[in-house]
């Protein structure tokens, strides 16, 4: 028997979520405290130039192992992670607006409708077929919640709050409505299998990332003082980040996969909202001390990241085995 030709899978379109995050963290870092702002140009340069890379991959996926994508479409867990493509086109319009907007418009507009239309396509197959609950995992929030809060980000950061206010909503009750679900399948089922358990940095993107579209329909960078909404979802963020930090003995279960990169985009996602804060006007107390450790802390997470990603990648040990087999 001879196993099928590992591929690109698009939860590594996650790698471009993470790099985005930090991208954004070292922008607003350089409004607030007047850091290099060419440590944020590169970052984000490396962003785009990983999501031209996995963009043209998966692409190839489809052409030479169409077996194996569609497999990967119509798999009850790594479904959902198919979602992340358009997520990552939406942020590599981000990582390059301030040098070519045009395209960037391009990119954002090709990525907002490429989320909805897979998050509606998504949400009917789960409502429509039969899941055991012990397919449920974080990797839900992926097609609806975190497609549409950072459609909403998008959207007001091209200066169309009214736009984005709409995303913010299918992406915050959609949020609302997983969460109960994937809380007790969490509690009262049998525990996540190990090979899913770095999933579970997930659980952190919701009011992390909502807060970011929350604060760009809300003013953006130039918005007065954060609201109590805002903070609000920082507070719950803060919450969960204490949780994953007390589960990581137990999510660490297995070697190094770049599954781990699911912990990057909530994580930088904080530290982003944090450092916003100080700009609109939190200086000088506990939210600005915060705002400093957690850009510290989500850097260090990024660069761990990608010293296991290279690492693996040189091994030849990045790919996972493909979810079919040809004989």
């Amino acid at each position: 028997m001879s196993t099928q030709r590992a591929t690109v899978p698009a939860s590594f379109f996650g790698i471009v979520l993470g790099l985005v995050g930090l991208g954004d963290c070292w922008r607003v870092a350089a409004l607030a405290w007047g850091l290099p702002s060419s440590i944020g140009e590169a970052i984000m340069l490396g962003a785009f130039g990983v999501w031209i890379l996995l963009s043209v991959l998966y692409l190839l996926k489809w052409l030479t192992s169409s077996a194996e994508a569609l497999a990967e479409w119509r798999h009850p867990v790594q479904s959902c992670f198919v979602g992340l493509a358009p997520v990552a086109t939406l942020l590599a319009g981000i990582a390059i607006a301030p040098h070519l907007h045009i395209l960037a418009v391009w990119l954002i507009v090709i990525g907002a409708v490429a989320q909805l239309l897979y998050g509606i396509y998504f949400t009917a197959q789960l409502w429509s077929s039969e899941r055991e609950i012990g397919t449920a995992s974080p990797a839900l929030y992926l097609p609806t919640v975190a497609g549409n809060f950072v459609t909403a980000f998008c959207a007001g950061y091209l200066g169309r709050p009214d736009v984005g206010t709409l995303f913010l909503g299918a992406g915050m009750l959609s949020w609302l409505s997983l969460e109960s679900i994937i809380s007790n399948r969490l509690s009262f089922h049998v525990a996540i299998p190990i090979p899913l358990r770095p999933t579970m940095g997930i659980m952190l993107a919701p009011p992390a990332v909502g807060c970011v579209g929350y604060l760009f329909v809300t003013g953006g960078i130039s918005g007065g003082a954060p609201d109590l909404v805002a903070q609000l979802l920082v507070g719950y963020a803060l919450l969960l980040l204490g949780l994953l930090a007390r589960l990581m003995p137990w999510v660490v279960h297995q070697p190094f996969t770049a599954g781990y990169w699911a912990f990057s985009f909530g994580i930088t996602a904080l530290a982003f909202d944090t450092i916003v804060f100080v700009i609109r006007g939190l200086r000088g107390g506990l939210m600005e001390w915060l705002s400093i450790g957690l850009l510290i802390f989500a850097t260090t997470v990024i660069v761990a990241l990608i010293i296991g990603t290279v690492r693996l990648l040189v091994r030849g040990k990045l790919l996972p085995p493909p979810l079919i087999s040809s004989v």
